[in-house]
């Protein structure tokens, strides 16, 4: 079997590698002329860190990512609102980890040009549409450099090329813009102290009007007693005030943003200063799309962001996508029929992340943050003043609608390994 992958991303990289353990030949073609380590810090949950480890990143993981030991709320002075550990704490026996996106890109990267050798990314190559004829799908590829137009034949498309996806626009034809809801984000990275457990996850404010996240990313600069801060600086704006593009890697500016957090100084993290610190600064939407009814028409399908673009709440982009492509390559293992083996991907996988994305659009625990800060709009000595312990209990409930499922559940669950 052969099997086309287009993007080269967290979630096509992991499909190449996932394949090639399961002994399917596999190739990732890409339209960037050069895959660098590009974005911020993202989240891997307990979920995708088994399935990395599984395909023998486990001690990589731990070098350059940092063990997450909880996630803590707070109001917008800083006042702890409620908290819970993660990973391991939890029960888990796999890590929950966060780690520089394109680190953890990188390392995929340099795993399948060792595994599958040079030839098995193709970069600076745009796929352009596809036939399928039931026996084989062709695709249409574009090569940058001399813009010479050819074809790859393949068993198997699978559209991993995220939120702007030339599969998914082939698949469902006429398809909107993505949807915004409101939030302008901007995200950097910055190196500084330390603070609180020195591996927590914060998320301080509401969205209803501003909130920042905060959480260390590099095992490297805690050995050297430092934090590399991932920060995300969410703003609520009226329609009048944004430009929707959603480019992951749009520049942003320092002064668009660091007036809505001037003042936003605690006695565990100067936030105008962790903005001031970043040397680079992305800014964009948040935006998802509407679930789809169906990833798969007869030897293509969609993954990932392709599939399922989801808000960045609850850790679940990235994770999501190494779960689909673990259940996609273990179906396409020895499969006779791969049009069934697609579908059989799909219905592992669909109802549950498109009930994730819907989740996502409508977190309690937002509702619960809101009803804190009109409350207490000053901030608070004792947060039991503010919130009965039902409503606290919410935000526990929150993420488990959209992070955390049953850990007997992932513990026990046989592998997705398919050995070739």
């Amino acid at each position: 079997m052969r099997v086309l992958i287009v993007g080269a991303g967290i979630g096509g990289l992991t499909t190449a590698l996932s394949l090639h353990e399961a002994g399917v030949e596999a190739l990732v073609v890409d339209s960037a002329v050069r895959l660098r380590p590009l974005g911020v810090g993202i989240n891997l949950l307990p979920h995708a860190v088994r399935e990395l480890t599984e395909l023998g990143f486990g001690d990589e993981l731990a070098e350059i990512g940092i063990p997450t030991a909880e996630t803590v709320h707070f109001d917008r002075y800083g006042g702890r609102i409620w908290g819970e550990p993660r990973g391991r704490a939890l029960g888990y026996h796999w890590p929950q980890y966060s780690i520089h996106r394109g680190e953890l890109q990188m390392m995929l990267l340099d795993a399948v040009l060792a595994r599958l050798g040079k030839d098995a990314v193709r970069t600076g190559t745009v796929f352009e549409g596809f036939e399928q004829d039931g026996e084989e799908v062709r695709a249409r590829l574009l090569d940058r450099a001399s813009g010479t137009a050819g074809t790859a034949a393949a068993d198997v498309l699978i559209g991993a090329d995220g939120l702007h996806s030339a599969v998914r626009a082939q698949l469902n034809p006429g398809e909107s813009a993505p949807l915004w809801n409101g939030i302008r984000m901007w995200r950097g990275v910055t190196e500084g102290e330390p603070f609180l457990s020195g591996r927590t996850l914060a998320i301080a404010g509401s969205n209803a009007a501003s909130k920042m996240v905060v959480y260390p990313i590099s095992m490297r600069a805690e050995r050297r007693g430092k934090a590399l801060l991932n920060w995300v600086a969410e703003v609520r704006l009226a329609d009048d005030q944004l430009d929707r593009t959603a480019d992951w890697n749009r520049t942003g500016r320092l002064e668009d943003v660091l007036p809505y957090f001037a003042e936003w100084r605690f006695d565990w993290l100067d936030v105008p200063a962790l903005l001031s610190g970043s040397a680079e600064i992305l800014e964009y939407p948040m935006v998802d799309r509407d679930p789809l009814d169906r990833w798969t028409s007869g030897r293509v399908t969609l993954l990932g962001d392709a599939a399922h673009p989801m808000y960045p709440i609850g850790s679940n982009g990235g994770s999501q996508a190494v779960l689909d492509a673990r259940v996609v390559a273990h179906e396409l293992a020895g499969a006779a029929d791969p049009a069934e083996a697609l579908l059989a991907y799909e219905r592992e996988r669909r109802e549950t992340v498109n009930a994730i994305v819907l989740a996502c659009r409508d977190m309690p625990a937002d509702r619960i943050l809101q009803t804190v800060s009109e409350r207490a709009p000053q901030g608070f000595d004792a947060i039991e003043d503010v919130l009965a312990p039902d409503e606290l209990s919410t935000i526990a409930g929150a993420y488990r609608r959209t992070s955390f499922s049953d850990v007997e559940t992932l513990n026990s669950r046989p592998s997705y390994t398919v050995s070739g």
